[in-house]
């Protein structure tokens, strides 16, 4: 599918509440799968300022490759 992860379709679809809300739980900002690879590819794919922001803060790796964009600096 899409999306391997809640984070990462939350982080699509630019739900800045329910991102916060699965990284306060413990979320894996990190984990791959899908087809845009990792939640920082799926905040930065649509333009999702603020998730992008968020992520970074709690740690997301910008060179991470997978997904369809192979990492978020080229979504």
């Amino acid at each position: 599918g899409y999306f391997n992860t809640a984070l990462q379709a939350a982080s699509w679809g630019g739900s800045e509440s329910i991102v916060k809300l699965l990284l306060d739980h413990g979320a894996n900002v990190n984990a791959q799968g899908g087809s845009y690879g990792t939640a920082l590819q799926a905040a930065s794919a649509p333009g999702h300022e603020n998730i992008v922001k968020l992520l970074l803060d709690h740690g997301a790796n910008v060179n991470t490759q997978g997904g369809y964009y192979n990492t978020a600096l080229q979504a």
